[in-house]
This record gives C-alpha cells, sequence and structure tokens, in this order.
C-alpha cells in the first residue's frame, strides 16, 4: 500500500529555512516521479517543484526558482524540500505527491507558517 508523510513543517521568520521531508512507502522513489505542491485557505493547490524519476530533471515554479531545492534519497526512499529565504507568502500546507501507474498518491499535508 502507498503511502506518503510529510514531516518538518513549522513557524519561521522571514528570511528563515525549512527542509520538509517526504518519506514513501509501498513503492520505490527511484522508479516514480515525485513533486511537492502547497494549498493555502480559498486557493487551488499549486506544484511547487518536481524531480524526475532519475532525479536528472526538476522543475519549479517561478515562485520558488532559486530558493528551494528538490532533492531525493534513494536509499531513505525520501525526497526533501529544501526551503531558504522564506516569505510571508510562502505560508501553506505542503503536500507531496508521487504518481504511479497514472494514479495519483498523497500525503497528509505539513503546515508552514512564515511570520515576524
Amino acid at each position: 500500500q502507498v503511502h506518503l508523510v510529510e514531516s518538518g513543517g513549522g513557524l519561521v521568520r522571514p528570511g528563515g529555512s525549512l527542509r520538509l521531508a517526504c518519506a514513501a512507502s509501498g513503492f520505490t522513489i527511484s522508479s516514480n516521479g515525485v513533486s511537492w505542491h502547497r494549498q493555502t485557505p480559498g486557493k487551488e493547490r499549486e506544484l511547487v517543484a518536481f524531480t524526475s524519476s532519475g532525479g536528472s530533471i526538476r522543475t519549479y515554479a517561478d515562485s520558488v526558482k532559486g530558493r528551494f531545492t528538490i532533492s531525493r534519497d534513494n536509499a531513505k526512499n525520501t525526497v526533501y524540500l529544501q526551503m531558504n529565504s522564506l516569505k510571508l507568502e510562502d505560508t501553506a500546507v505542503y503536500y507531496c505527491k508521487a504518481r504511479i501507474l497514472q494514479v495519483d498518491y498523497w500525503g497528509q499535508g505539513t503546515q508552514v507558517t512564515v511570520s515576524s
């Protein structure tokens, strides 16, 4: 059974950093693309970053380019999102997603709050 569990969220001041982790089970991340998304109340969930199955392709939303980095540790079957220079507008619930055989699997999300 596929499971994705996010962790690492919290409260941080503007300019600070956080590293989110997405621990996967029931499948191998090295064989599937994984992405990070975020959502705020009243808004649609938006794609933040994506890494391909082999890790050679990484894409980012324009709003986070140069500040966020997606990476993977295949040995731990975990995908990370390093978030630097955080801004107030980065406040959201962050979710990871894996697409396996055309089916999307989501984690439960982790709250990131950027506030002074």
